[in-house]
C-alpha cells in the first residue's frame, strides 16, 4: 500500500501505526538477509517512535503527509546521533551532531526513520558494489545489481521494507536505481531541495530526491522536501507549488520530445522495445511526439567524469583522519597518518575518482582538462534550453540495459561509467527528471522511462508520469513480495 494510502487509514483510525511499523519491521528482517538494503536498522527507535505517534493520534484531526509514515534514507544524509557512513570505512563511526535540512522537514511530519540506506561507498558508483558494507541485491533476481548510488533506496521500495526512500542523485543515481528496480525516483531541480546535512560528492552535480512505489507517493514527498533553505548557498529562493494539485492525468496537446541522440547502439532490445511502448502509451493519451537533437550528448561522460571527480577530489580531501572518521593507529609521524588513513579507508573506486580529479585541477592541465569541461557543460545545458522552446518535456531511456549481474563491470570502469550514459546530462543542465517504470525485459527484469522537464517544471513532469501511470492501471511490484 503506498503511503498515502496508509496515511488515510490512520486518519480514519483503522489502522495502528505500531501495526504498520511492526508490519515493516517484519519485512525488514526478511528482505535485510538476502538484498543487504540497509547499513543501519532503527528496530528500537521505530517502535518507539510509532507507539508515541499513536498515542498523539487521539488528539489529531488533521494529519501531515508522512506522519507515522516509515522513510529509509541514504546513508550520505545527516541524522543525528545516529551514525551516517557514506558506506565507506573511513567514515563508519561518525556520528553527526545535526540533521540535515531535510530530515528537519520530515520530523516536522512526525515521519518513521526506518534506518539508513546501503549506497556505493560516497555515492560514487553506479551498480552499489562500491560499499564498504558488502553490495546490495535487485530484488527482481537476486545475482544482479540494484543501480547505484542510491541502491539500497530503491531496493527498500522495491522490497516493501518502506513506503518511501531518500536518494540523492550526482549523474543518475536515483533515477537509475529507480529504473532497474521498477519504481519511481525524481531528481529535483539543482538547488530546489536543500544539500544542507548531505554528505558532498560533487558540489555543483548532487541533489536529495524522493523515490517511492508511485507517482503520487513522490509528488507529496517532494511537497515536504523542497523550499528554500539559509543554511544551503545553492537552494532557490521560489515558492513550492502543491505538486499533488497538478496530477490531473491530462497531457491532451503536450508536445514530447524524443531526442535521437538517445536511441544508441548497443542499447538492450528489451530497453527499446519498452521505451518504444510507452512512447504509443503517450499517444494514446494525446500527446505529439516530437523527435529532438540534442546534439552535444556524447559529450556528457566526459565532462561529468571530469567535472564530478575534480569536486570529489576537493570535497573529500577533509577526510584525513585528524577531525573525525577512520584514522589508523601506531604511525610515526602526520604525513604517514594521511597516508595510511586515506590508504585504508577509502575504497577503490574513490581513490580512482580522487586521483583523476586531483589530476584534472592540476597546475599544467587546468585549462585542458577541467576548464574546457565547464565549457562543454554549458553547451549541454544550452541544448535543453532550446529543446524546451519547442516541448514540455523530453522523453527517453534511464539506462540504455536492465540489471547487469553482480560482478559483471566491477573490472572495467569504463563500461561502468557508461551506465549512466541517459541520466549525467540532466545534472550538468540543473533540470529535473523522474524515472517511471515502464516494463520489463526477456528476463523479466524492469525497464525505466525517463522524463525530463525545464528547470524547475517538475509539477509538469510529475503530471506527465502521472497520467502513464494511470493509463496502464499501475506499477506491477517485485517477486520478492
Amino acid at each position: 500500500m503506498p503511503a498515502h494510502e496508509l496515511q488515510k487509514l490512520i486518519l480514519k483510525k483503522e489502522i495502528k501505526i505500531l501495526e504498520i511499523a511492526n508490519s515493516y519491521l517484519s519485512a525488514i528482517e526478511i528482505a535485510q538477509k538476502k538484498l543487504n538494503a540497509y547499513i543501519r536498522i532503527e528496530n528500537d527507535n521505530i517502535i518507539k517512535t510509532a507507539k508515541l505517534l499513536d498515542n498523539m493520534l487521539s488528539n489529531q484531526s488533521k494529519l501531515k503527509d508522512f506522519f507515522g509514515i516509515p522513510i529509509a534514507i541514504k546513508d550520505n544524509i545527516c541524522t543525528k546521533d545516529i551514525t551516517t557512513t557514506c558506506a565507506s570505512k573511513i567514515l563508519s563511526n561518525y556520528i553527526p551532531v545535526y540533521n540535515a535540512t531535510v530530515i528537519e522537514r520530515l520530523n516536522i511530519q512526525s515521519y518513521i526513520l526506518t534506518g539508513k540506506a546501503n549506497m556505493d561507498e560516497f555515492a560514487m558508483g553506479s551498480s552499489n558494489e562500491t560499499s564498504h558494507f558488502g553490495p546490495v541485491r535487485n530484488p527482481w533476481d537476486f545475482e544482479r545489481i540494484p543501480g547505484g548510488s542510491s541502491g539500497g533506496s530503491a531496493v527498500v521500495i522495491a522490497s516493501m521494507e518502506a513506503p518511501a526512500s531518500l536518494g540523492s542523485d550526482t549523474g543518475g543515481s536515483i533515477r537509475q536505481p529507480a529504473s532497474l528496480c521498477g519504481v519511481v525516483g525524481l531528481k529535483p531541480t539543482y538547488g530546489r531541495v536543500s544539500r544542507y546535512g548531505l554528505i558532498a560528492f560533487g558540489s555543483s552535480l548532487d541533489q536529495i530526491g524522493p523515490i517511492t512505489r508511485n507517482v503520487e507517493d513522490c509528488a507529496f514527498l517532494l511537497e515536504e522536501l523542497a523550499g528554500y533553505d539559509e543554511k544551503d548557498s545553492t537552494s532557490l529562493p521560489v515558492d513550492v507549488p502543491k505538486y499533488t494539485s497538478f496530477l490531473t492525468g491530462n497531457i491532451k496537446g503536450f508536445k514530447l520530445g524524443v531526442p535521437k541522440e538517445y536511441f544508441i547502439e548497443g542499447m538492450e532490445e528489451g530497453v527499446t522495445k519498452s521505451i518504444k511502448s510507452a512512447i504509443e502509451v503517450f499517444k494514446s493519451l494525446g500527446a505529439e511526439i516530437v523527435e529532438i537533437s540534442l546534439p552535444h550528448t556524447d559529450y556528457g561522460i566526459a565532462v561529468y567524469y571530469l567535472v564530478a571527480t575534480a569536486e570529489a577530489s576537493s570535497n573529500l580531501a577533509r577526510y584525513d583522519g585528524v577531525k573525525y572518521g577512520f584514522r589508523v593507529e601506531g604511525v610515526k609521524d602526520l604525513k604517514e597518518m594521511y597516508i595510511k588513513t586515506k590508504k585504508e579507508g577509502f575504497g577503490e573506486e574513490v581513490k580512482r575518482r580522487i586521483m583523476l580529479g586531483t589530476f584534472s585541477l592540476a597546475s599544467g592541465y587546468y585549462d585542458a582538462y577541467y576548464n574546457k569541461a565547464s565549457k562543454v557543460r554549458t553547451l549541454i545545458k544550452k541544448d535543453f534550453e532550446l529543446a524546451f522552446q519547442k516541448v514540455n518535456a523530453i522523453i527517453c531511456p534511464t539506462s540504455p540495459t536492465t540489471a547487469f549481474k553482480l560482478g559483471e563491470k566491477t573490472g572495467d570502469p569504463i563500461k561502468m561509467y557508461l551506465s549512466d550514459v541517459f541520466t549525467i546530462n540532466v545534472n550538468l543542465a540543473g533540470i529535473p527528471a523522474i524515472s517511471i517504470p515502464c516494463g520489463f525485459d526477456e528476463k523479466n527484469l524492469p525497464v525505466g522511462i525517463q522524463i525530463m522537464g525545464n528547470y524547475l517544471q517538475e509539477a509538469e513532469i510529475l503530471n506527465i508520469a502521472y497520467a502513464y501511470e494511470k493509463a496502464i492501471g499501475g506499477f506491477k511490484f517485485s517477486p520478492f513480495i
